[in-house]
């Protein structure tokens, strides 16, 4: 009894643990397939969105689009614009070797006095075309015309009725006593045809071919002169070649230079405006910005206004029935496009110049407003205009005439320490050529092939990698006594008979050897050339270039960029 109680109780304990094996392992398997199912409807799951996914997943181009979008986005915030101007010459105020050269424009003892060649019965009058400028260039010329037909010069008529609808007349713009004085020994100026008795002396009309040399002044007006008396050359612009003697490009320079003096009233108010920026700063820059709707039309280039500005500028574009349909970016490429005001202002920041420069902007309505102009304000913040240094009080009486206004941007350029010059216009031109007359002051022109597209690139660099190219770029464009070849570019702007090279002074060449300058000739014109007798810009004559007969280049060294020769042809007339 005792040994069956005890086999049944061991048996009763087997089967009670037997009992709580079970219970555990049916625990685990059930919670294993539990797991199990748990695992398997996630990964289904998984599967389902993941192929979901796939359907709206991008392109491996379209990833590399986005990858490459958030590096230029990092890249960006490198691109910072220091306020102050990393300088890379000792001083950015003064051309180098400038004191090396001067301005001289003397007749030479062979040149014939007045005396000696003017006809009593030969007058010669001539009508500007343009604005200021364009019309000085007339003015200019037309004193060397009178002189190549042994004539008497009328004062010259200026243009009333083009674009810049202005009816001053010579003497409200320039001295007329001072003009007829300082020539008497060229020729002789008169203030108006004389009477002939009771008849009255009526000019004949002629009309000239632009750059026409002496020998075409000789066969086609002289002929006409000396049957009428008097004859009255139209649309008197760029009427005279460049291709001329030592002797005719030296009274260029003495009527350019000496003879053409404002009324009092106009340089006195130029001198105010001087005046006014040396209180403000020792040094300061004078920009001609040139961004106006018309600058902007004429030139055919597009800033990325869409379709308001295409039609804006195509509807101004309509003025001049000559012009061809534009490429812009074609024209951006070739540099022929003005640089924004944003741009120029990198510009300048990348040559040295800082926060605290001092900038004078001759400029008129500038295409964008204060809009456009924001970013340059950001950049030069002494910013100031005719209209913030004087009253308007002060300005009244010349507000109304745009040739008065822009003779005071002209002295205000012309005084400035540093020029800088925003295209190729008439204004450009004659202040650049007459800053190197006086002294070679820096006068920068913008590289805009070069520049064109580093502006465009600039997000993808970093500042210190931006402003070396600029500096690059820019050598052979900062108004240096030795950056052009002489007798190249238009005479008014490179005038190479009429500045010479201080005897027993030598020229450092500062890395730049001499270049052999080869002969050209100048293309003749013809009636069939374009006009841009309303605009004071022109883009007409950018691959023409003349060597002047006789020029030496002696010791100078020419300064230029690797493409300098190349881009000169832009910068040439």
């Amino acid at each position: 009894m005792h040994i069956a109680t005890l086999k049944r109780k061991k048996n009763h304990t087997y089967t009670d643990k037997s009992r709580v094996i079970g219970v555990f392992l049916t625990g685990v398997l059930r919670r294993r397939l539990i797991h199990r199912f748990l695992i398997s409807a996630i990964s289904v799951c998984v599967l389902l969105l993941f192929s979901m996914l796939s359907l709206f997943a991008p392109s491996s181009a379209m990833e590399n689009s986005l990858v490459r979008s958030r590096m230029l986005l990092n890249h960006q915030s490198e691109f910072s614009v220091p306020a102050s101007g990393d300088s890379y010459r000792h001083d950015l105020w003064n051309s180098t070797n400038s004191q090396l050269f001067a301005g001289c424009s003397n007749a030479g003892v062979n040149f014939a006095k007045t005396n000696s060649k003017t006809h009593a019965d030969r007058y010669v009058l001539i009508v500007t075309s343009g604005g200021l400028n364009q019309q000085r260039t007339g003015i200019i010329d037309a004193v060397v015309a009178a002189y190549i037909l042994n004539a008497t010069l009328v004062v010259p008529e200026l243009d009333h009725a083009s674009f810049w609808k202005d009816n001053s007349n010579f003497s409200e713009l320039f001295d007329t006593d001072w003009f007829i004085k300082f020539l008497r020994n060229d020729i002789r100026v008169i203030k108006q045809l004389p009477n002939m008795g009771e008849k009255i002396l009526a000019p004949h009309t002629v009309r000239v071919p632009r750059k026409c040399t002496p020998k075409c002044y000789e066969d086609r007006v002289l002929p006409v002169l000396v049957k009428k008396r008097a004859v009255r050359l139209t649309k008197f612009d760029y009427r005279l070649s460049n291709m001329l003697d030592d002797g005719l490009q030296k009274l260029r320079c003495r009527v350019n230079y000496h003879a053409l003096k404002f009324t009092d009233s106009i340089q006195g108010m130029g001198n105010l405006l001087v005046e006014r920026m040396r209180v403000k700063s020792k040094h300061f820059i004078a920009l001609h910005l040139r961004f106006e709707p018309d600058m902007l039309a004429f030139s055919g280039c597009y800033y990325g206004g869409g379709e308001k500005e295409r039609s804006e500028l195509g509807e101004i574009r309509k003025r001049w029935k000559n012009l061809h349909a534009s490429n812009p970016d074609k024209e951006r490429r070739h540099g022929r496009c003005p640089l924004t005001p944003e741009e120029v202002g990198l510009m300048l920041r990348a040559l040295g110049f800082g926060i605290d420069t001092h900038m004078y902007v001759a400029s008129g309505e500038i295409y964008g407003g204060e809009e456009t102009l924001a970013p340059l304000r950001a950049l030069f913040p002494n910013f100031h205009s005719k209209d913030t240094l004087v009253t308007k009080e002060e300005l009244a009486p010349f507000v109304s005439f745009s040739s008065r206004m822009a003779a005071l941007d002209y002295i205000v350029c012309d005084e400035s320490d540093v020029f800088v010059t925003n295209n190729n216009g008439n204004m450009a031109k004659i202040l650049a050529g007459r800053r190197r007359y006086f002294g070679h002051k820096p006068t920068i022109r913008p590289n805009g092939k070069k520049l064109n597209p580093l502006f465009m690139n600039k997000h993808n660099m970093t500042w210190e990698e931006f402003a070396p190219r600029v500096r690059k770029f820019q050598v052979g464009f900062m108004g240096e006594p030795n950056e052009l070849r002489p007798g190249s570019g238009e005479f008014h702007e490179n005038p190479t008979s009429c500045i010479c090279q201080k005897s027993g002074s030598p020229v450092k060449a500062e890395g730049f050897g001499l270049i052999k300058v080869e002969n050209r000739t100048e293309k003749p014109s013809s009636e069939e050339d374009r006009e841009w007798s309303e605009l004071d810009y022109d883009l007409d004559n950018i691959k023409k270039q003349v060597q002047l007969k006789g020029t030496k280049i002696d010791s100078i060294p020419l300064q230029m960029g690797t493409d300098q020769v190349e881009v000169q042809e832009f910068f040439s007339d």
